[in-house]
């Protein structure tokens, strides 16, 4: 029962269809981006189509779907740099810490 369970996948035909937050709580990290980035990711709303690719793959569950494009919490991004390589229209860019 647990394996025909696991093995089933439920077919997502829309976006829409996907959590809404992120992949994870950020909430539990004791300091606000803890002074270590070096780079952060900026995103060029010219560009950005809104195809949430970024949201889908980012590790640390920080970027929000808006309602054109997506917003960065920057308090707790680390500055991997995993959304900007997804980006297939390079609408994120990683910029020197500010």
């Amino acid at each position: 029962m647990i394996k025909a369970r696991l093995t089933e996948r439920k077919k997502i035909r829309r976006l829409s269809e996907l959590p809404q937050g992120g992949s994870c709580t950020a909430g539990i990290l004791i300091e606000k981006n803890a002074g270590w980035r070096n780079k952060r990711p900026e995103v060029d709303p010219e560009k950005c189509v809104g195809c949430h690719q970024c949201y889908l793959y980012c590790p640390d569950g920080v970027i929000v779907k808006a309602q054109k494009g997506i917003v960065i919490d920057y308090d707790f991004c680390k500055g991997c740099g995993i959304c900007a390589k997804v980006c297939a229209l390079k609408a994120i860019t990683m910029e020197d810490e500010r």
